[in-house]
């Protein structure tokens, strides 16, 4: 029996090969880094790899945007313009999945992450991932939300218009065609 999170022969190359040029392309995001070094902890990390194809698959359009020097982690987050096309139509979570009654999303932003091995963005790495760009300046993106505001019914969500980074409240069970969700992965 084949681990379901395994890549094809030639989707790790087509995959590197793109995150190399994307890499390439926006040294504004990681200064002072090399890719040769995040390459070879990517393909140390086949399970990594593929949660990195899984965010690039559902159009996040993956990259890197930090490196933690304790752990020695490098730290990626969807950096599409607009939140992700693939993810798009979903709840909150599955809570909220489960208490509509009608008219039900395909899915929820956490069991999806979860399933891509990734984490949602809290709304401070939202605010971090606003400096590289202006992004969602069309759409919005569920953030991690506070257990406190979760229990209430509530989740947050983010966007980015007037120069501003705009954190909002919506029912968790609320689906819009123009809000997925961000995520982040550390490798």
């Amino acid at each position: 029996m084949g681990n379901k999170k395994e890549l094809s022969s030639e989707q790790p190359e087509e995959l590197l090969r793109v995150l190399k040029g994307r890499f390439e392309k926006n040294m504004d995001r990681h200064k002072g880094l090399e890719w040769d070094k995040i390459q070879a902890k990517l393909e140390a990390n086949t399970e990594k790899l593929w949660s990195l194809n899984e965010m690039e698959r559902t159009g996040g359009e993956p990259d890197v945007v930090g490196h933690d020097k304790k752990t020695g982690e490098y730290i990626f987050y969807d950096c599409s313009s607009e939140s992700p096309k693939g993810r798009r139509s979903v709840c909150y979570d599955n809570e909220a999945l489960k208490s509509r009654k009608e008219h039900k999303p395909a899915n929820n932003a956490i069991d999806m992450t979860t399933a891509m091995g990734i984490e949602i963005l809290t709304e401070e790495q939202y605010r971090g991932l606003q400096q590289f760009g202006n992004f969602d300046t069309k759409t919005s993106s569920w953030l991690k939300t506070p257990s406190e505001i979760r229990k209430l019914g509530g989740a947050i969500f983010a966007d980015y218009r007037y120069g501003t980074v705009f954190v909002y409240h919506n029912g968790a069970e609320s689906y819009y065609a123009a809000r997925a969700f961000r995520g982040s992965l550390r490798v």
